[in-house]
C-alpha cells in the first residue's frame, strides 16, 4: 500500500500572548522564523486581507512547531481561533503531512470521517529573496468529532518558502518531531484511537498503557486519562481529552538540556532524554530525545 500520509506536518500552540510564547521557545534553543501574518482571500479581484492571527515557527526541514498568536482581536477570524482560545490556550493543533490533499479528503470521507473539504491557505513570509507568499492546502477533520483538538492533514505547495535553510539550524540541535502524545478521556479512548488508525491506514499496538498508531514516518501515542499520570506525572489537565505533548528529536540530549536549563527552565529526566512541563512551555509538554 502506498499511503498518502507522509509524516507529521506540524503541531500548533495557540496563545493570545505571542511575544511571551516566542520568548519561551527561543529560550529553549529553537531558532524561530520571522513573524508572519495570516492572510485571508478577498473577493475576486481583491487583495487578501490580514486575519486575526500571526505565527512564528520552529522549522526542521520536514515538520515544524507553529507558535500561533491572536494579534488583532478586531480582525476577521474564519478559523474560529478566538473561540478556540476562549476554551483554553495551549497545544490545540495537529496536522499530518500529505502530498495530495484531494486524495486524502476523498479517502477520509469514504472512511466515514467528516471533513472541511480541501481548503486553500496562504500567508506572506520574509525570505532571503524578499517577501514571498506561502501557499498550502489543508483538510480539517470536523472538530465536533475530534475532542482532543483541531486535527487536519496539510500539503505544502511552496515548501521552500516555509522550510528556509536559514531557519533550520537550532542551538538545541533540534532536527524534527518524533511523536505526538494525546490524552483521551476513558469514554473517548476507543473512538479516538480508531479514528487515527483510519486516518493513517494502519493498526494500533500497545507499549504499556500507551496505544501507538504509527507509520514509517509518523507516530501518535494515545493514553487513557486514567493512566495519564503514568507518562505525564503532575501535568496540567486542560480538558477531558487533549493534545498533551510532543517529542522533539535532537542531536545531543545533554547539550540540549544545558541550553534549556540555561534559559531558566526546570527539566525532568526521562528514560531517553528529558522533559519540559506544559506549565513552562505554554501548554505543550516537550519530550527531548536523541534522533
Amino acid at each position: 500500500m502506498t499511503r498518502d500520509i507522509k509524516g507529521i506536518h506540524h503541531t500548533g500552540i495557540l496563545t493570545r500572548d505571542l511575544e511571551g510564547l516566542e520568548r519561551a521557545y527561543a529560550s529553549f534553543g529553537f531558532t524561530l522564523s520571522p513573524r508572519s501574518r495570516h492572510l485571508l482571500g478577498g473577493r475576486p479581484g481583491q487583495a487578501p486581507v490580514p486575519g486575526c492571527t500571526a505565527n512564528r515557527c520552529a522549522l526542521f526541514g520536514g515538520s515544524y512547531i507553529e507558535l500561533l498568536g491572536i494579534v488583532d482581536e478586531s480582525a476577521p477570524d474564519p478559523w474560529r481561533t478566538k473561540v478556540m482560545a476562549d476554551e483554553y490556550e495551549g497545544f490545540r493543533l495537529f496536522n499530518l503531512d500529505t502530498n495530495d490533499a484531494e486524495t486524502v479528503d476523498r479517502r477520509l470521507m469514504d472512511a466515514g470521517l467528516r471533513t472541511s473539504g480541501v481548503l486553500e491557505l496562504e500567508r506572506d513570509v520574509d525570505t532571503e529573496e524578499g517577501t514571498r507568499t506561502v501557499r498550502a492546502r489543508a483538510v480539517h477533520i470536523d472538530p465536533r468529532s475530534t475532542p482532543e483538538g483541531y486535527v487536519g492533514i496539510a500539503q505544502h505547495l511552496t515548501r521552500r518558502y516555509v522550510h528556509q535553510p536559514r531557519c533550520l539550524n537550532h542551538p538545541n540541535g533540534a532536527r524534527g518531531l518524533g511523536a505526538v502524545l494525546i490524552v483521551a478521556d476513558d469514554t473517548e479512548f476507543d473512538g479516538i484511537t480508531n479514528r487515527y488508525t483510519r486516518i493513517m491506514e494502519t493498526t494500533v499496538r500497545y507499549e504499556g498503557p500507551v496505544a501507538v498508531v504509527e507509520t514509517a514516518t509518523a507516530r501518535l501515542e494515545i493514553v487513557r486519562a486514567s493512566h495519564a499520570g503514568d507518562v505525564l506525572p503532575d501535568e496540567p489537565v486542560p480538558a477531558s481529552s487533549y493534545l498533551a505533548a510532543m517529542t522533539v528529536l535532537v542531536d545531543d540530549v545533554g547539550d540540549a538540556r544545558k541550553i534549556v536549563e540555561s534559559g531558566g527552565t526546570v527539566t525532568q529526566s526521562t528514560g531517553g532524554g528529558f522533559f519540559v512541563s506544559a506549565r513552562h512551555a505554554y501548554g505543550a509538554g516537550l519530550f527531548f530525545t536523541r534522533g
